[in-house]
């Protein structure tokens, strides 16, 4: 299943997650740093949403409040919470 999730407070502004059988399929975001994002995208495929949620919460960009990999971690809590 496919989820999008848009973010709040980073220069990405669309993260787009495809979940199979409670594993990362996929995971693209829209906006950012793009050699980044692709490498965090690369890297937590085939990880749980748990996984990625504990490595990535509450990684901060400069002075900012959260991150990308944050709201990466903040959408899988969301998908988590309310399973389609």
């Amino acid at each position: 299943m496919t989820y999008q999730y848009s973010t709040q407070g980073t220069c990405s502004r669309l993260i787009e997650i495809e979940l199979d059988n409670g594993v990362i399929k996929s995971v693209s975001f829209t906006g950012g740093c793009h050699g980044n994002l692709q490498g965090i995208s690369s890297l937590v495929c085939g990880m749980t949403p748990d996984e990625v949620i504990a490595r990535l919460e509450g990684i901060r960009c400069g002075s900012k409040d959260t991150s990308c990999p944050d709201q990466l971690a903040r959408a899988l809590k969301a998908i988590l919470a309310n399973p389609a």
